[in-house]
């Protein structure tokens, strides 16, 4: 007989509460954190611009550009290749809103192509059949830290004459073949949000090779104007500005980079420590047939940065929202990635999407748990995730 539920009564697997996506922060970015403020330069200025350079080393992109978030970095990234309300722009209902919302905020309208089941990830194959005269940009989203199968979508771009622009908020570690994520696309966006692998709280970063866009971007980032705040507050001494163009306020700020500086560093040894729960997790739940765990593949590296199970409701008495509450009960938090993003109100009733217009990205979008991983967890607190999976899901089973 399993044992009594927590939202029946029972006692939780664990007394305190594991929240999902807690991030790391160490000693040494608290006091990198306090030296910036002590130095009365809290904003875009020297550790935002060291930032960038060591986050375009480690990408391998020719110039990097630190930004307010990884949706300021979209917006500017469809601004630079011309999307305007007259464009298309094919991308995934299988993600975050921001990356959808960018397109509709340059009046554009998003071209959703649904997704391949086993890795969530655009499906190539049907990217060809969506595009029109009117298709500008596609815009693939690397998933957890999968990536997508990029040879294909370059070959179908370069063809057609479309720009890529790569999602990678979830995706910093991650390659394709032998290829790093940053410098595959025309531009690359980073997300260092306060669940991702790098983090700063806020924040994002854009990559390109493309000289003129990184000049545009980085210009309109701080308000269109010609010379930036540190050139012109430093020791060099007032200078003068002009606006160039209508820009925006989506520069980066030395606080974020003070912690994305030393996050930066320990990010291959923190992978090591993702990829060490995650063969937990697989060893764990790989012979329940309620769940499904994340395939694997060759010639990539995941970017573990979601370790998301499909419940198999065909085989259980609980509906996926039901799940995360027992979860809840049991103390372990969760995530959802994603609610497909065309049955979201906006997108439903403005583009008149319909439920079974994208089967796969609604299946996924019914069944899927992200479940903690981060490379603050202890491996008693992976036991406690494994161990309240099991026992949600021995009581439910039918």
């Amino acid at each position: 007989m399993s044992a009594k539920l927590a939202i029946d009564g029972g006692k939780p697997v664990r007394k305190k509460f594991l929240i999902f996506g807690s991030p790391q922060i160490l000693d040494v970015e608290i006091e990198e954190v306090s030296h910036t403020l002590r130095s009365g330069w809290l904003s875009t200025g020297p550790k935002t611009h060291q930032f960038e350079k060591r986050f375009g080393e480690y990408v391998g992109s020719r110039y990097a550009l630190g930004l307010s978030s990884c949706t300021a970095g979209l917006y500017l990234a469809l601004e630079v290749v011309g999307v305007d309300a007259r464009s298309e722009v094919i991308t995934t209902p299988m993600t975050f809103p921001s990356t959808a919302n960018v397109i509709v905020h340059h009046r554009a309208k998003p071209i959703f192509v649904d997704i391949e089941k086993e890795t969530m990830n655009i499906d190539p194959e049907k990217i060809e059949s969506k595009i029109t005269p009117k298709t500008k940009v596609i815009v693939p989203v690397h998933l957890a830290g999968r990536p997508c199968k990029m040879d294909k979508i370059m070959e179908i771009a370069e063809r057609k004459h479309l720009y890529v622009i790569e999602d990678a908020a979830h995706a910093i570690e991650t390659k394709y073949r032998s290829q790093k994520v940053g410098i595959i696309g025309d531009v690359t966006v980073f997300s260092f949000y306060v669940t991702k692998n790098l983090v700063t709280g806020e924040g994002g970063m854009a990559t390109t090779d493309n000289t003129e866009w990184a000049e545009e971007m980085r210009v309109k980032s701080l308000h269109g104007i010609s010379t930036s705040a540190w050139k012109r507050y430093s020791s060099e001494g007032f200078q003068p500005y002009e606006t160039i163009c209508p820009g925006y306020k989506f520069n980066m700020t030395d606080i974020q980079a003070s912690l994305g500086l030393h996050q930066l560093k320990r990010l291959e040894d923190n992978l090591k420590i993702r990829e060490r729960h995650w063969r937990r997790y697989n060893e764990a739940f790989s012979r329940i047939p309620e769940i499904s765990i994340p395939i694997e593949e060759d010639n990539i590296r995941h970017a573990r940065h979601l370790y998301t199970i499909l419940l198999s409701l065909e085989r259980l008495n609980i509906s996926r929202n039901r799940f995360i509450i027992a979860l809840k009960a049991e103390n372990i938090g969760t995530g959802v990635h994603f609610t497909a993003l065309h049955l979201h109100p906006y997108y439903k009733n403005t583009f008149g999407f319909r439920q079974g217009d994208f089967p796969n990205a609604e299946y996924i979008s019914d069944r899927t748990v992200s479940l903690p991983m981060s490379p603050k967890l202890t491996e008693k607190d992976v036991d406690d995730v494994i161990a309240a999976v099991k026992k949600v899901i021995d009581h439910f089973k039918r």
